[in-house]
């Protein structure tokens, strides 16, 4: 198969909870062109099990993301089986060993990847959904001199103890399966992967999705076709042991985690420089608007723009409604056409 990704060798990371990553790499793909001064650079995080491959949609021309003006960097996020992860490095950090990967060190290896092997000292935006949302955040307030615009999509700043239970359910669903063996499988554990998308189904859509049978306008021919093909599909293509990787780097986010803030979640929040809109879904069931409401009231440049959608969480990420689509675009297109200091 052929590659169309770069690697960024980091070498041995000590990681932010204590563990020493040996030969950690990042992975990543670029679109468009960096230009002379080096001041169009984006970066559009990944999301939860997936890769630059499912992010590619939102960016071309004609867009807010266009490759003719803007260089875009997707960079991996740990975990997801491109960067390292437990599917692709060696012992002793193999399989159930691979070690807590927080965003805070997702971030500091981004940085390290933007201004060590390409010179930017400016970011005009970083963006993304859902887990690249939180990683969005993070490198607002880990770098608020550099970034100048962000728009986290149906995520949150810190990770919230409903969010958490969660993904303690969906994480039980996948590890309950006896061939899952403690993260020590030598084949996947398909049950446990398709017990988990099913789970996922019950959170990523809401009431109303389901009960307009919303699934019959997205290319779906039943709800048991939709659970299916969409949601136990996605997870059957992916590794087990990374989607728990992931998870607990979900479960451990909070921008305040760091030397930096020292716990202090609200002083995070008002650390961010950057001209912010911040996009929840109206009817997310795990990030709702009530948490991003309380984060924009402690930024001093943020905006709150909710998704009106049916689809709930995958309202700002999936591609599914062109609606949807058009709305992001807009926000992101007024946001880099705002000047900033």
């Amino acid at each position: 198969m052929a590659v169309d990704y770069e690697i960024f060798e980091l070498g041995d990371v000590v990681l932010q909870k204590g563990a020493t990553l040996p030969d950690a790499k990042l992975a990543y793909k670029t679109f468009g062109k960096l230009n002379a001064d080096k001041s169009n650079a984006i970066v559009f995080c990944t999301y939860m099990a997936s890769t630059h491959l499912d992010s590619q949609w939102v960016i071309q021309e004609g867009s807010a993301l266009d490759p003719s003006k803007y260089f875009i960097i997707i960079p991996n996020c740990f975990g997801n089986g491109f960067s390292s992860s437990p599917s692709n490095t060696p012992a002793p950090y193999n399989k159930a060993r691979f070690p807590l990967v927080t965003y805070y060190d997702n971030i500091r290896f981004q940085h390290r990847l933007v201004t060590e092997k390409f010179g930017i000292t400016t970011l005009q935006l970083v963006t993304g959904w859902s887990m690249a949302a939180a990683q969005t955040f993070h490198w607002a307030a880990l770098y608020p001199d550099m970034v100048k615009r962000i728009c986290p999509t149906a995520g949150s700043a810190k990770t919230s103890l409903h969010n958490f239970v969660m993904l303690e359910g969906v994480k039980a669903a996948l590890t309950a399966d006896d061939a899952f063996k403690d993260g020590w499988y030598e084949t996947q554990p398909y049950k446990g992967l398709r017990a988990m998308g099913r789970v996922y189904a019950g959170w990523g859509f809401s009431q109303e999705f389901y009960r307009k049978k919303e699934y019959l306008n997205i290319g779906y021919s039943s709800l048991e076709d939709f659970l299916v093909r969409f949601w136990e599909q996605w997870f059957n293509l992916r590794d087990a042991n990374n989607m728990v990787a992931m998870m607990r780097t979900w479960q451990a986010g909070d921008i305040s985690d760091n030397e930096l803030y020292n716990g202090d979640f609200v002083k995070a929040l008002n650390a961010i420089k950057a001209r912010a809109i911040v996009m929840p879904g109206n009817c997310d069931l795990y990030f709702p608007p009530e948490d991003s409401e309380f984060e924009v009231a402690n930024m001093p440049n943020a905006e709150l723009r909710p998704f009106i959608s049916n689809h709930g969480h995958f309202a700002g990420g999936s591609g599914l409604s062109q609606k949807d689509v058009k709305f992001l675009d807009d926000a992101l297109k007024e946001l880099l056409a705002t000047p900033v200091p």
